[in-house]
């Protein structure tokens, strides 16, 4: 994949479920996506918080994504595992998502995120996650 951030946002709007949530990365560098989304009714659950799924989901396209800048050319990243630890109630204008490859590999790559709230200024770590995410040939 190119590194550069017009291409990063193909391979989101790609995914129609990313566009849906409204999903849009921030930067991109070698083993490193930052994204966010901008948090509106629809994310939120009956309590009020941003829904679990939307915070997962969030981390896990952005894990696979940061995997998938050091993916050679004719591969594919998929989500072999992810594990999502949230650690408080997300609420304000918008979540933060940072993801990194800790560890590459030709196979299997391992990655790691975080997940901030972001309201009226302050930013607030809601999740951490990681996943091993498979490197597989395009077809």
């Amino acid at each position: 994949m190119r590194l550069d951030l017009d291409t990063l946002r193909g391979f989101f709007q790609a995914a129609p479920f990313m566009a849906d949530l409204g999903a849009e990365p921030t930067s991109v560098e070698a083993g490193r996506v930052r994204a966010r989304v901008d948090i509106a009714t629809r994310h939120c659950q009956h309590t009020g918080v941003v829904h679990a799924g939307v915070i997962a989901a969030l981390a896990d396209h952005c894990m696979g994504s940061a995997a998938q800048t050091l993916a050679a050319d004719g591969h594919w990243v998929l989500t072999a595992e992810f594990k999502t630890s949230l650690l408080r109630g997300a609420s304000g204008e918008r979540l933060e998502c940072e993801a990194w490859v800790v560890k590459p590999g030709r196979q299997v790559s391992f990655t790691e995120a975080e997940v901030y709230a972001v309201a009226g200024g302050e930013r607030r770590l809601v999740a951490k996650a990681s996943g091993t995410m498979a490197i597989t040939k395009a077809e």
